[in-house]
């Protein structure tokens, strides 16, 4: 199995492992991870490698979000990170306590900069869903970090989304 780690995270796979597939040809990630994890089925898709399932933790969908939002963030990212983190993981471990397991790093600019304008591609995923590529998105009823009913009214007909109830964007809950 090959995960991709979210933004500002580190180790938050031990999060997911009641979900998580550790098969070998299995690819995973979280958030700003589960692009990347995407990107890489894709890639290894079009080599001729073989991947049996992807699965989306929490997938970065901001798509539906206006510049105004993306430009927010940015500009709070830049002006205070110290604060714009703190904030940043009481949302994404909300309704849970923060998990001591996980360990936190800075981020960069250009990375929340890729993950709150990344577009993703209805055919895209189609495709890779129609080469046999299983996939699995997980989301948190109770997300407070991406559009979670945009994911899911985007994911919901390529591939089994499990809707985690009153979870949040770590899917752990209270």
């Amino acid at each position: 199995m090959r995960y991709f780690n979210g933004f500002m995270f580190s180790n938050e796979e031990t999060l997911f492992e009641e979900y998580l597939s550790n098969g070998d040809f299995t690819i995973a990630g979280f958030s700003y991870g589960a692009i990347k994890a995407f990107e890489k089925t894709e890639e290894l898709i079009l080599e001729g490698a073989r991947v049996d399932k992807l699965q989306l933790f929490s997938p970065a969908f901001f798509q539906n979000r206006g510049k105004s939002f993306i430009k927010m963030q940015l500009i709070y990212f830049k002006k205070d990170p110290p604060f714009y983190r703190k904030n940043f993981y009481q949302n994404a471990f909300y309704p849970a306590d923060i998990d001591s397991r996980v360990k936190k790093s800075n981020g960069k600019d250009e990375e929340l900069e890729e993950l709150l304008t990344y577009v993703w591609d209805r055919d895209r995923v189609k495709k890779l869903s129609d080469s046999g590529v299983e996939i699995e998105i997980y989301l948190g009823e109770q997300d407070k970090i991406i559009d979670l009913e945009g994911a899911y009214n985007f994911f919901k007909e390529l591939g089994e989304v499990c809707l985690i109830k009153e979870a949040g964007h770590t899917l752990l809950s209270k």
